[in-house]
């Protein structure tokens, strides 16, 4: 067994906070099974575990695909037994079903979208190693997930809008386990801040992994500003990983905003209470990505929000921003079933 006083702090500190910023009705559960695996298998190991690789590791094979690990082994065990001389058919499989063929894809899109001359730099970014991942994938001699891989195209759709000027603080709510953090390391900004905000645990597990990729010396985080009334945006280091709360305490200036598939797992009072702090730092540019038509709806029987938040919402959320592109194809994502993982960028009018 782990032991991690610092989680257990966030966690408990967060009891005492308004429920706007504690966990939702999608992640309540999850909470508490990240924890419990986290100290079973620490830290190290967290791109490894189940409750992870289900909530915030995105991996483009199983069951993500639509097919569930069983009947991906099924399948294989069929064609290697049943067409055992038909090796080029059973690479082709492995190639889809491992979701090598839609990583590819993405991968083929970034070249062929990004501008190497302008920054942040994308061509060069590799992913590291730490917490022992099972979902990376190697091109041309560099290393992506799908969570790097889904940075990265955002960050192409912002790039064709932006000219010569990039971002320099980004402030991102929601961050996974801090891979636009890591992008943003290797993007070449000179005076770059980024800022995550997040729950415990996803909070810790960010902290972790970009003291990992940049250093200690280099990343704020809740055990480090806890007791500051004020959180000066132009004081903190090249990365800060805070605590939900701790974004009422921000002040200073943010250049661009960024949420990827986190706002439609929580409910529409939440997402106005953050964008609500996002308007009032005077961001500049509002990058989104999440499903167009809100995330499923809770059952008896099923993880799920209590009232979806669609595209419209943050339109409506946003009426001082200029709404400059809305994209499925082919920085997004279309499901097998026709939902839309929709990427929306805003500038401040």
């Amino acid at each position: 067994m782990y032991n991690y006083p610092e989680l257990d702090k966030a966690r408990a500190a967060m009891l005492e906070q308004n429920p706007l910023y504690r966990p939702t009705s999608f992640w309540d559960q999850a909470s508490a099974k990240i924890v419990s695996e986290l100290c079973a298998d620490g830290v190290e190991n967290f791109r490894r575990l189940p409750s992870a690789l289900g909530y915030f590791v995105p991996s483009y094979g199983p069951p993500t695909i639509g097919i569930s690990k069983v009947q991906v082994e099924r399948l294989g065990e069929v064609l290697s037994t049943e067409h055992v001389a038909s090796k080029k058919s059973q690479l082709a499989l492995e190639y889809l079903l491992s979701g090598r063929q839609h990583a590819l894809s993405d991968y083929r899109v970034l070249l062929a979208a990004d501008n190497p001359r302008l920054m942040p730099y994308l061509h060069t970014f590799s992913e590291c190693n730490f917490g022992n991942p099972l979902e990376v994938m190697e091109f041309e001699g560099k290393k992506f997930s799908r969570s790097s891989l889904n940075y990265l195209l955002g960050l192409a759709l912002l790039k064709k809008h932006l000219g010569h000027t990039p971002p320099k603080t980004i402030l991102e709510i929601g961050g996974g386990f801090g891979t636009l953090g890591e992008v943003l390391a290797q993007s070449g900004i000179e005076e770059m801040r980024y800022i995550d905000i997040d729950i415990p645990p996803t909070q810790f597990v960010a902290e972790h992994y970009l003291k990992a990729v940049i250093g200690d010396e280099h990343v704020a985080s809740f055990t480090s500003t806890e007791t500051l009334e004020q959180i000066q945006i132009a004081s903190l280091p090249t990365a800060s990983v805070l605590c939900s709360w701790q974004i009422e305490k921000l002040v200073g200036k943010v250049d661009l905003f960024v949420n990827f598939i986190s706002f439609q797992e929580m409910e529409p009072e939440v997402v106005r209470n953050y964008l609500h702090h996002v308007k009032r730092l005077g961001t500049e540019w509002v990058l989104l990505r999440n499903m167009r038509e809100g995330k499923q709806q809770k059952t008896a029987n099923s993880v799920g929000v209590e009232t979806p938040i669609k595209s419209n919402d943050y339109v409506a959320i946003l009426p001082e921003y200029e709404l400059v592109e809305a994209n499925v194809h082919p920085f997004g994502y279309q499901t097998v079933d026709g939902y839309h993982s929709e990427l929306l960028l805003f500038r401040k009018k």
